[in-house]
């Protein structure tokens, strides 16, 4: 099977390291790549939101599956261009990936299909957005209704720090806050069958203690052996199978990757919010445990033959992953500084680069690299996966030094 992955992030990279150890797989190419995921893979250039020039690359390797790893090229249809060439692609289509691409259509649907969630309201103007925050009351949750790469989230007890992020935005959904831990739930689906993957808990303030803004997440672990032993089984029955029968009712059913976040609280786990393609940075730690071949089961998504695919399998223990950020993440990342010791197993790529002149690895993005171990239980993969980043240097870089230690040490609770 010849693979086109789309993308250079981080996870790109690990979507990547597990493609290229398919057997399946004779040939990876991927577009445009970074630098880690060159090691196993031929990076070829393209402007990933382009739908024609995506196709196109598409045809032109004689690509059997195309993988579309992040969210801005789905929401831009990439993925109804590269099957109207008639090849098979991993990703929901322009229609269906607004559930990623739009708050305010995504609680529609939720609404429309009894999924349990907060109430909510969208608000496009201050008046409407004051009378939201005060009927809710702190904590204060603010989101931008479009795609803002992770970022686009305020939660905070300062009201004025709300209104403004309501007014940076054009159109914002204002909602409930929702107490308890928090879900992250990958479920594979062809539009009909639903597949799901481990789940995973991320770390999205950018400081120790949840303190200091959002970020596209500081880390990850899995398993959660916190989580009550029905919990999968309950979101794919109050969450997952209501929201695909609901968008194939509107005629855009929805095939791909569809991430579901969710609070776990004390009425039950309620979802927070939706994703159209795999989380970043929890796909580097559940890949790092899935032992069933990935590009199978990606392809029998895209081809609707989900239903016929025997259980995945999982590899026994833990897996962490922990990001370094660049000076200055997440308000003003600081790029082109020179890394060192990123090259080896273990360390996953996400904003590096190649400089021009003398081919050094620089940074090229906010968060940078990332170190991904497993291990028999949580303290020894979290263990093995700061050993990898204590090999980075990389000047002015700041990690998070408590991912997954609560978890570890048995203080999680929902």
């Amino acid at each position: 099977m010849r693979v086109l992955l789309i993308g250079g992030g981080g996870r790109e990279h690990a979507l990547a390291l597990s493609l290229a150890a398919d057997p399946a797989v004779d040939q990876l190419i991927a577009a445009p790549g970074n630098p880690g995921i060159a090691a196993v893979a031929e990076l070829r250039e393209v402007a990933a939101t382009d739908p024609a020039a995506v196709a196109a690359l598409a045809v032109e390797t004689g690509a059997d599956l195309v993988v579309i790893g992040p969210e801005a090229p789905l929401v831009a249809g990439v993925a109804d261009a590269v099957r109207a060439k008639g090849i098979a692609c991993f990703g929901p289509s322009g229609a269906a990936a607004q559930l990623e691409g739009s708050k305010a259509f995504a609680k529609d649907v939720m609404a429309a299909a009894g999924v349990p969630t907060a109430r909510a309201y969208a608000c496009a103007d201050a008046e409407s957005a004051a009378r939201a925050l005060d009927e809710f009351g702190p904590p204060y949750v603010v989101k931008n209704d479009g795609l803002a790469a992770g970022k686009g989230v305020v939660v905070t007890n300062d009201r004025d720090a709300a209104l403004a992020h309501a007014a940076a935005c054009e159109r914002v959904v204002i909602e409930e806050y929702l107490d308890g831990p928090e879900v992250s739930l990958f479920v594979v689906t062809d539009g009909e069958a639903a597949v799901p993957l481990q789940p995973a808990q991320d770390f999205k303030r950018v400081g120790d203690g949840d303190s200091g803004p959002n970020t596209g997440g500081m880390g990850a672990y899995t398993p959660l052996d916190w989580a009550p032993a029905d919990l999968v089984d309950e979101v794919l029955a109050s969450t997952v199978h209501p929201t695909l029968a609901e968008m194939r009712r509107r005629g855009t059913p929805f095939s791909g990757l569809l991430y579901v976040g969710l609070a776990l609280t004390k009425t039950g786990p309620r979802v927070i919010e939706f994703n159209a393609r795999f989380g970043d940075p929890e796909t580097q730690a559940v890949l790092a445990l899935l032992d069933t071949p990935l590009a199978g089961v990606l392809h029998a998504a895209a081809t609707g033959t989900l239903a016929t695919l025997p259980p995945l399998r999982w590899r026994p223990g833990a897996a962490v992953t922990v990001v370094l950020a660049s000076a200055g993440y997440p308000a003003a990342p600081r790029t082109g500084d020179v890394i060192t010791g990123a090259e080896r197993a273990g360390i996953i790529h996400a904003g590096t680069a190649r400089r021009a002149s003398d081919g050094a690895l620089v940074s090229a993005g906010g968060r940078v690299v990332c170190g991904t171990a497993t291990g028999l239980n949580l303290a020894t993969a979290r263990t093995r996966a700061y050993a990898l980043l204590d090999g980075v240097t990389l000047a002015g870089a700041h990690r998070r030094s408590d991912i997954a230690q609560a978890a570890a040490e048995g203080r999680v609770r929902h």
